[in-house]
C-alpha cells in the first residue's frame, strides 16, 4: 500500500516540485496539499496522511506551531524543510523538538550533487520516516520566535497511535532487552564517541542533558547535518546541559566535561596522545557520503585511545559508523547501540548490531543511565 503525504507549503511552485518527485515513486503518492500550517492541521486530522512535508515558515500557522498542534491532535511522522541560514537553523530545531522527525534543506542542490540524487534522497527519506509512528505530545506554548495563531483546531480527527507488534523475547528474531538494573563492567575510559543521524539531534539532547558537570570524559559527537546547522545546534546543547558543549575548532584540546560536535561539511580526527590529545578538522572531501562522517572520527580515536572509548550509535540512517566501531572493537573498546523500538530510523545501530560489534542494545531514554552507571556515577 502506498505511503500517503500531505505537503505542505505556501509556495505553489515548491508544493508541485515535491509532489512531482514523490508521486514519481511507486511506494507514494500525494494524497492532498495545504498552503499554511493551520490548513495543514485541520486536513492531517481530516485525512490522516501517513507523512507530512512542511515548510517552515507560512503564512496564518507557521510549520513549528503546525508540528506542535498535529503533534498533540493527530501525531504523524513530519519531515521539515528549511533554509540553510542560522535562523533556519534555529527553527528546524525547534521543529525537531516540536515532534518533527527528519529535515531537508529546501534548496535540493544543497544536498545532493544532481538532480537524480536529491529525488532519490528525498524519497528514501519519506519512505524510511513514513515507518515510524511518532507518540502523542501535550501541546505546548509557542516559542517566542513563533508566529502562530493561538486557537487549535477542534481534536474530532484525533487519533491514538498504533502500539507496535510485541517482538519475540526468544529464538529467532529476538531482540536484547536492557536489564531492570545495569552493572558496570569495571573498564576504565578516557573518550566517550557517539555517531548519529537521522532523529539524532533529539535523541544526542536527551542523553547529554542527562550527564552532570562533573562528568569525567570528553566526549566526541558526530550528527549528519549542514555545516550551518552545527554551530547553532552546539549552542541549543550548551544551553540546555550541565556539561560543556561547542562546535569543535581544529586544534581543541580535549578536556573531561566538555563535548565536541564535528562541524558540519568537514571531518574531525584526533591527533597526539590520550591525555594531550587534539582534534583536527578537516576538509570533507569531495568522495565522502558523509561530512562528518562518523567511521572516520570513531577510527581514529581507535588508533589514539585504543581499548579506552565508550562509543555509541544513535538513531540514523545508512551505514556511517560501522566501520569506524569494527575498528574501535578490534582495539578493544565498547560499543553500544540504540535499539530499534526507540530510534526514528534503525540505520546506523542496525548496522553495528547485525555485524556484531555491538555489545548492548539500548533504548535512548535508559543511554543516559547506562553511561552514569559504567562509569560509576549512579
Amino acid at each position: 500500500m502506498a505511503v500517503k503525504v500531505l505537503v505542505v507549503d505556501d509556495s505553489s511552485f515548491f508544493r508541485r516540485r515535491v509532489s512531482e518527485i514523490i508521486n514519481a515513486d511507486p511506494r507514494m503518492e500525494v494524497i492532498d496539499s495545504a498552503v499554511n500550517g493551520k490548513e495543514a492541521v485541520e486536513k492531517t486530522a481530516q485525512l490522516k496522511p501517513d507523512v507530512i512535508t512542511m515548510d517552515v515558515e507560512m503564512p496564518v500557522l507557521d510549520g513549528i506551531s503546525a508540528v506542535r498542534q498535529i503533534m498533540a491532535q493527530t501525531p504523524t511522522p513530519i519531515l521539515m524543510f528549511s533554509s540553510l541560514t542560522h535562523d533556519g537553523a534555529k527553527a528546524t530545531l525547534d521543529a525537531l523538538e516540536a515532534g518533527a522527525l527528519d529535515f531537508l534543506p529546501k534548496k535540493f542542490e544543497d544536498i545532493a550533487r544532481n538532480r537524480d540524487e536529491a529525488t532519490s534522497l528525498l524519497q528514501q527519506r519519506v519512505v524510511q520516516i513514513a515507518r515510524k509512528r511518532p507518540v502523542m505530545r501535550r501541546a505546548t506554548r509557542p516559542s517566542p520566535t513563533s508566529s502562530s495563531e493561538q486557537t487549535a483546531p477542534p481534536n474530532s480527527g484525533a487519533r491514538t497511535p498504533a502500539r507496535p507488534t510485541p517482538k519475540p523475547t526468544t529464538g529467532a528474531g529476538a531482540t536484547k532487552k536492557a536489564p531492570a538494573r545495569f552493572t558496570a563492567t569495571g573498564k576504565r575510559y578516557q573518550l566517550m564517541a557517539i555517531g548519529t543521524s537521522t532523529g539524532g539531534p533529539v535523541a544526542l539532547q536527551k542523553v547529554l542533558t542527562k550527564l552532570p558537570a562533573n562528568f569525567p570524559l570528553p566526549i566526541i559527537l558526530v550528527q549528519h547535518m549542514p555545516a550551518t546547522f552545527t554551530a547553532a545546534f552546539a549552542q541549543r546543547l550548551n544551553g540546555l546541559c550541565q556539561i560543556t558543549v561547542s562546535e569543535a575548532q581544529d586544534g581543541d584540546v580535549l578536556k573531561p566535561g566538555h563535548a565536541y560536535l564535528a562541524p558540519g561539511g568537514m571531518q574531525m580526527m584526533l591527533d597526539g596522545r590520550p591525555g594531550t590529545a587534539r582534534l583536527k578538522i578537516l576538509d570533507g572531501g569531495e568522495r565522502m557520503n558523509y561530512k562528518p562522517c562518523a567511521d572516520v572520527t570513531f577510527g581514529s580515536a581507535a588508533k589514539i585511545f585504543s581499548d579506552k572509548v565508550l562509543s555509541v550509535v544513535l538513531t540514523g540512517m545508512g551505514a556511517d559508523g560501522r566501520e569506524g566501531a569494527r575498528m574501535l572493537q578490534n582495539a578493544g573498546s565498547t560499543i553500544w547501540a540504540q535499539d530499534e523500538d526507540s530510534c526514528v530510523v534503525y540505520g546506523m545501530p542496525q548496522a553495528v548490531a547485525k555485524a556484531g560489534i555491538s555489545s548492548e542494545d539500548l533504548p535512548l531514554d535508559r543511554v543516559a543511565e547506562r553511561i552514569l552507571v559504567e562509569l560509576n556515577l549512579k
